[in-house]
């Protein structure tokens, strides 16, 4: 598939294209600038193993990916995702974006007015399908390919159809196993748990990850 990732030049998003390129997906990093976009993948073009292209462009011409995953920064994912609202209508867009803060030594979720910040995306998108997914997984290990990634992704939609694509597309990564978590409703409560998991990460001095134990798995 041709995947673009608005806002792709920050950790996630960039080991997001790393994972997905290897794959055999052509990928579009985009950035607000065409140029950022254009240096960071010649960065990652640097990386042993990466297979597949990856392609730097502007927010604009990533969104037209056949898939497009917004990885900006909590605070201008919505009004990112209004500005490319004609250009999203009748696509799949996938929210990686967790509203936090810093308050002291620890990470804190934001309690947002629609809930949630994929519920915020998807108010700005009405004719677009949002999906909730990947904000559990580390983006250091989602960019090294040379292991598979040991986490749980729980995906939220109020589109059936899109998050089954969505799901598809996380289970070919390797260790990845996405499971359907409901309504877009629910992704505050996940959005949240990043929080947490970061908290753990700095006290533990680790990269956490989550697994939902009493499913049957292939």
């Amino acid at each position: 598939m041709l995947i673009g990732i608005v806002g792709g030049t920050g950790p996630a998003g960039s080991s997001l294209a790393v994972r997905l390129s290897s794959l055999g997906h052509t990928v579009l990093v985009g950035s607000r600038t065409e140029e950022k976009a254009l240096g960071v993948v010649r960065e990652l073009r640097e990386q042993d193993g990466l297979v597949g292209p990856i392609r730097g462009a502007s927010n604009f011409e990533a969104v037209s990916g056949e898939l497009v995953f917004i990885a900006t920064p909590w605070d201008g994912a919505q009004s990112t995702a209004r500005s490319l609202a004609k250009e999203l209508v009748g696509k799949t867009v996938i929210s990686m974006v967790n509203a936090l803060l810093k308050v002291g030594v620890e990470m804190q979720p934001l309690a947002l007015a629609r809930g949630s910040a994929a519920q915020s995306i998807q108010a700005a998108l009405p004719e677009s399908f949002v999906v909730s997914a990947l904000h559990h997984v580390p983006a250091r290990e989602l960019g090294d390919l040379g292991k598979a990634v040991d986490c749980d992704i729980l995906v939220c939609s109020d589109h059936p159809d899109s998050k089954e694509k969505v799901i598809g597309l996380l289970d070919s990564v390797p260790g990845l196993v996405a499971l359907d978590a409901g309504s877009l409703a629910n992704s505050g409560a996940i959005e949240a748990m990043t929080a947490v998991l970061i908290n753990l990460n700095i006290r533990y001095r680790a990269r956490t990850a989550l697994r939902i134990t009493g499913i049957e798995r292939d």
